[in-house]
């Protein structure tokens, strides 16, 4: 699903369109890597050449401590490994292959070479050696937006300072290659651009440098739908679409034969602050968004419908695990790990306070984050240096404590 380089007199009304200067798509090669390792959306059920098909999820946790340190915890086996150093990040995304880690200078990429192909009623579930792919400059904290899958489609990262706005290719990615599919610049601002189909969901920012709107553009840069969006923060993409988070609600986006859709999801009335951030696991429709108070917003995709989970504390952490028992973990400003039960809104299970030393910084506890996936939650303890593993389904007990090779400052699950 790669998307089209617009030529150039295209790119030059787009950015006409949004009040800035597009400029051509490049390319940087990696490392020399070993070949074959690509998949897209033919391979379908196909052997990739230079990668195990497996008969379970790779999980592996990634953890990067403070000066770019990188390492790769096996969940299954224990194997502990290094991967590349990376520039010291601010934050950290993931798709569940690739980790991208973003400062002020730009973005570097690892590939975990551990991932699920997700065919909505099966997955199959691969292996190939990890690798450093390389770095994406830009000015600015970039906001990363990932897809569904890693190795098709595409990854959005919106530089702030510059107004930059890439879409990164992930079939080439897979191949160890950076290779930006589309490149705009808009007005400065702290923005969003994420994947819809075979193009973008960009932010336009007001008069006062605010993301205001939201615009669908194509593989070629041509607005093909907008709406507003107040204040939009944090984006999340969900099995149902994309969804992107405004200070009246939220704008679910999907892609309806090539038809961009924007619906904007209102907030109840009385609602309490919105969600400037969202979690939950992969391939799931229901998601938990946070914002400054003490509870928890749940949003159902399906049924475009926000729901309202009070916590017992002010919360570090949330994601949604979106079973069949509607479990949502909550990672409290007391250091417990909470469950909640996201149908009947009690809290069925918590863990004693276990984030003492990282709680007593200020900027550590800021950095808490929490990774669920169908059986367990992983919550990250850095001053502690290590990370927890609690079995939610089983009163919040803590399966594991682990300790990565590198400080868990930031934290990442892939394989899923």
């Amino acid at each position: 699903m790669n998307l089209l380089k617009p030529p150039a007199a295209l790119a030059a009304l787009v950015l006409l369109a949004l009040t800035g200067c597009g400029s051509a798509p490049s390319q940087q090669p990696a490392s020399p890597q070993p070949a074959g390792g690509s998949a897209t959306a033919s391979d379908g059920h196909g052997e990739i050449p230079g990668v195990a098909e497996v008969a379970e999820p790779q999980l592996h946790l990634i953890a990067v401590d403070a000066t770019g340190g990188t390492s790769m915890l096996d969940l299954l086996s224990g194997a502990e490994s290094r991967l590349g150093q990376v520039g010291a990040p601010v934050n950290v995304t993931t798709d569940g292959r690739y980790v991208f880690a973003a400062n002020t200078t730009g973005v570097d990429v690892l590939d975990t070479g551990v991932w699920t192909w997700d065919h909505k009623d099966h997955f199959h579930y691969y292996r190939a050696e990890p690798r450093t792919i390389g770095r994406i400059p830009g000015e600015g904290t970039a906001t990363v937006a990932t897809g569904m899958l890693s190795t098709a489609g595409t990854t959005g990262m919106f530089f702030p300072s510059s107004g930059t706005g890439i879409l990164l290719d992930n079939s080439a990615l897979s191949d160890g290659v950076i290779s930006e599919a589309f490149r705009l610049d808009v007005e400065p601002h702290a923005g969003i651009i994420a994947p819809l189909g075979d193009g973008a969901v960009v932010t336009a920012p007001d008069g006062s440098g605010v993301a205001a709107q939201l615009r669908a553009i194509d593989a070629g840069g041509s607005e093909m739908a907008s709406i507003d969006c107040p204040g939009a923060s944090g984006t999340i993409t969900t099995r149902v679409g994309l969804v992107i988070g405004c200070a009246d609600g939220a704008v679910i986006a999907t892609d309806d034969g090539g038809t961009p859709v924007l619906e904007h999801v209102p907030y109840p009335a009385g609602a309490a602050a919105p969600a400037t951030t969202f979690g939950g696991r992969k391939g799931r429709p229901t998601v938990a968004g946070t914002g400054t108070d003490s509870g928890v917003w749940l949003l159902n995709t399906r049924q475009r419908a926000w729901d309202w989970l009070p916590t017992s504390t002010p919360v570090l952490a949330a994601a949604a695990v979106d079973d069949g028992d509607g479990h949502v973990v909550v990672v409290g400003d007391d250091g417990t790990v909470q469950v909640y039960d996201g149908g009947t809104k009690e809290r069925i299970a918590a863990t004693e306070p276990m984030l003492t030393q990282t709680l007593a910084d200020p900027a550590l506890a800021a950095e808490v984050e929490l990774a669920v996936d169908g059986q367990r939650a992983y919550v990250s303890a850095p001053a502690e240096g290590v990370v927890y593993e609690i079995d939610y389904a089983d009163d919040a007990r803590v399966a594991r404590t682990l300790q990565p090779p590198t400080r868990p400052v930031h934290l990442a699950e892939t394989g899923r």
